[in-house]
């Protein structure tokens, strides 16, 4: 069977594996920086035309919206897995009743998430010392950001559902659809009527539920084997286990990882509002730099799940290979760039001198750290793929949560300064690479898969 079918899927049982995958992770790394254009352009809107507090309102929700939202897309992670893997078996009954499935749990999950988070909200910015002048803005952010969250949760799960079966481009051209009506809505809103940060949050809610609604559409609409047929949407009851023996794993470690920086930003947060919004930056611009990687790490996951669906071990192992030598040079390189021209990217977000020199600080303490995460990366993204998810969740909580809240801990009362608070981050990044490369050599996740595949 050929690698590129005539349809939009990409089977990856088969052809050149360097071009699978990137072929695989472009669509899906355009898709991913349109994705965290929402939260960055938010960010430089209300830096650069309500001021420095509203900058640190946006950047200290981060962390309380990831811990609810990554739990809920370590789940879907889960799903692509099962449905990948049905995909590459060629199973189409079993492919039709994970989707419905899949979909069933997301809206549940949608009502859950969105219910959680505008009970919590206000408790958790109160849990981490939120400056009182930034405090009232952050929580007319988070309270409208949960009330729409559905749409991002829809969108995600139908997005990883169409790139289970290799479809990268559909996705992409609805987060670029969606992100230009953000930027648009966000000047309009914040701009032209004055709503200050409650503009940008309306603006992110109206934006992601219009690219839910577009993948919905298109799962419907589609003749392809994976449509969604809204008769037949229940929950499968063994193939919830499933999906959750798989994903429960990786939203419980992400959803953790990402509560867990809430104490990191309760840290920062002792920095004042201009060491929050330096954070705040830095942590955007960070993010960017992780985006090639992340895709990759995807591409292999989705690799992996298809490959050992049609019970090819080694090529999943040469998958792996291959993964390392497109990820290391372009990180690293993007790396040394960011490095280079810290100050100037930090200025985007805001040009306060006492900003920027927090956000230059931090970026430049962490970036060049950030190429041992692909190891951490490819290795965990082929051990979930091939159904071992919970190797890489305990090695990530003990590295980011358990190891960097006692390095935090310990510097705060020995030498509590931004250069030892900042490298909690880096501390837990180094860790974490040389468990996940010992884990992924002997662990035995191969036999696992072996076993899944019988």
């Amino acid at each position: 069977m050929s690698s590129q079918t005539k349809t939009k899927t990409l089977d990856m049982t088969d052809g050149n594996i360097a071009k699978l995958l990137i072929q695989f992770a472009i669509p899906l790394l355009l898709g991913n920086i349109f994705q965290y254009l929402y939260n960055t352009v938010d960010s430089l809107v209300v830096g650069n035309f309500v001021g420095k507090e509203a900058l640190a309102a946006v950047g200290s929700t981060t962390y309380i919206i990831n811990t609810l939202v990554m739990f809920f897309a370590g789940v879907s992670i889960g799903a692509s897995v099962i449905i990948s893997r049905y995909f590459g078996a060629h199973d189409d009954d079993m492919l039709h009743k994970s989707i419905e499935t899949t979909m069933a749990l997301t809206f549940l999950s949608s009502i859950l998430c969105t219910i959680l988070g505008m009970t919590l909200a206000p408790v958790l910015l109160r849990f981490m010392d939120t400056p009182e002048d930034v405090l009232p803005s952050s929580s007319v952010y988070l309270r409208i950001y949960f009330a729409g969250i559905s749409g991002l949760m829809i969108y995600n799960m139908g997005a990883g559902i169409l790139r289970a079966v290799g479809d990268t481009k559909r996705p992409l051209y609805f987060l670029i659809f969606s992100s230009i009506m953000n930027i648009i809505l966000d000047l309009v809103f914040v701009v032209v009527f004055g709503l200050g940060i409650a503009g940008v949050a309306y603006a992110t809610v109206i934006a992601q539920m219009a690219s839910a609604i577009l993948v919905l559409i298109l799962l419907t609409k589609t003749k392809e084997k994976y449509h969604l047929v809204w008769k037949d949407l229940r929950v499968d009851i063994q193939l919830t286990k499933e999906i959750l023996s798989i994903g429960f794993p990786v939203g419980l470690q992400q959803a953790v990882t990402s509560f867990s920086n809430v104490y990191v930003q309760s840290y920062i947060n002792s920095f004042g509002s201009a060491g929050m919004a330096g954070w705040s930056s830095f942590t955007k611009i960070d993010s960017f730099l992780a985006l090639p990687l992340q895709s990759v790490a995807q591409a292999v996951t989705t690799f992996t799940g298809q490959n050992i669906g049609a019970k090819n071990l080694d090529r999943v192992k040469d998958g792996v290979k291959t993964a390392l030598k497109i990820s290391l040079p372009l990180i690293f390189a993007m790396a040394c760039f960011l490095y280079a021209f810290a100050p100037q990217l930090v200025s985007l977000f805001n040009r306060e001198p006492d900003v920027v020199y927090y956000g230059t600080l931090f970026m430049r303490l962490c970036v060049m750290i950030v190429p041992l995460t692909c190891f951490t990366q490819i290795f965990s993204g082929t051990m979930r793929g091939a159904g071992s998810a919970k190797i890489p969740m305990y090695l990530m909580l003990a590295s980011y949560v358990v190891f960097r809240q006692i390095y935090l801990f310990v510097m705060s009362h020995v030498a509590h300064n931004p250069y030892t608070i900042g490298f909690g981050y880096p501390a837990g990044w180094i860790l974490c690479a040389v468990l996940t490369t010992l884990a992924y050599k002997f662990s035995g996740w191969e036999k696992k898969a072996l076993e899944t595949i019988k």
